[in-house]
């Protein structure tokens, strides 16, 4: 009989990436695989289409940590996710649950711990999340991508893995980037990222400042749902809301990057020796966990840190002009890290604590 396992997390690419680069190893070694999303979120657009996967979703409430009259709406649908997300369970009878975060897989794991199906929790930031701090009582083991996380979680859950990046990530051709964007290769290639949702102020600044930064890079953008500016339409510049089958030749091809600070993320930039100014979510915007996790890279040196709440136009264009000239020592201390391979070692866990 097929061993099942049952994976969760979404509402952000953040939060499906780590279970994308796992989920091949088990339909590999011909394990029925699942997952559980919400109807309409970015889960369910990247899972779907995932050949010998079966794609489940229930209701979900966002957990907020600032005022909104939805705050009394939404833990009845966390509510209703629990008891459908406990029929799922029942259901399928997965020897195992991976959730990657995000406000979806808390159902998912309350729903596991009251089908006694053993749970692990995989932590991307340097501090757990509102929803991995609500779901860690009823997990098996947390797997953490920064050593400095174990010391804010149970000392026999606490498992520090470091960060998990897709295989597919490291198979990137600089030509095929080159060709899907219509650039020649003459100029070095600046890529923006701001995540699945988008980063406004971002947008903005590199906007403002598009003659300036076209002199000197070809320029891929990729500017959130909703946020391509279609008037903007010049020679070296090439924008997209988001990309999926195309990112890992966009990272090959890619001299400079400019995003958020998102874990997941950055791990894989750093996987790629990729030389990053990383502009983090403010803290009025979030719980400041990008902040740390840029800090994090900042005092490595793999990267160059300017504040969301420090920019404008011109501190954009200083930091981007002070981050390139210094690429070289970027790379040199991203060559100096010695990742190994933390999806086997993820993969052994799951395995080891599977029913």
């Amino acid at each position: 009989m097929k061993k099942k396992i049952l994976f969760t997390g979404g509402g952000s690419a953040g939060h499906v990436t780590v279970n994308l680069a796992l989920i091949p190893r088990f339909l590999k070694e011909n394990w029925d695989v699942h997952y559980i999303g919400s109807i309409n979120g970015i889960e369910r657009e990247l899972i779907e289409p995932v050949t010998g996967v079966t794609y489940h979703h229930v209701a979900t409430g966002k957990l907020r940590r600032y005022f909104d009259w939805k705050n009394f709406k939404d833990p009845f649908k966390v509510v209703k996710g629990v008891g459908e997300a406990f029929a799922i369970i029942k259901r399928e009878k997965p020897s195992i649950i991976f959730s990657k975060g995000g406000f979806v897989s808390v159902p998912v794991v309350i729903a596991a711990k009251l089908n006694r199906v053993p749970v692990i929790i995989h932590e991307s930031d340097l501090t757990p999340g509102l929803a991995n701090k609500i779901a860690i009582p009823f997990a098996s083991k947390v797997c953490t991508t920064f050593p400095e996380t174990v010391n804010h979680l149970p000392e026999s859950k606490a498992e520090y893995i470091g960060a998990v990046v897709r295989d597919e990530l490291k198979q990137g051709k600089r030509d095929a980037g080159l060709s899907f964007a219509g650039f020649d290769g003459r100029k070095p290639v600046m890529l923006i990222m701001g995540g699945s949702l988008g980063a406004k102020k971002i947008n903005e600044a590199v906007r403002s400042k598009l003659d300036d930064l076209l002199r000197t890079f070809d320029i891929i953008h990729l500017s959130g749902k909703g946020q391509v500016d279609d008037s903007i339409q010049k020679k070296g510049y090439k924008q997209y809301e988001y990309v999926s089958d195309e990112l890992p030749d966009l990272l090959k091809m890619a001299d400079l990057i400019i995003s958020r600070a998102g874990s997941n993320s950055i791990f894989e930039f750093l996987a790629l020796k990729k030389p990053m100014l990383l502009i983090p979510l403010s803290r009025a915007a979030s719980r400041g966990d990008q902040i740390l996790n840029a800090q994090s890279f900042q005092k490595s040196g793999y990267a160059n840190v300017l504040l969301e709440e420090d920019l404008t136009p011109k501190s954009f264009m200083t930091a981007v002009e002070e981050t390139y000239s210094n690429k070289n020592k970027y790379i040199i201390a991203m060559e100096e890290d010695n990742a190994g391979d933390q999806a086997s070692k993820i993969e052994q866990l799951i395995k080891s604590n599977a029913k």
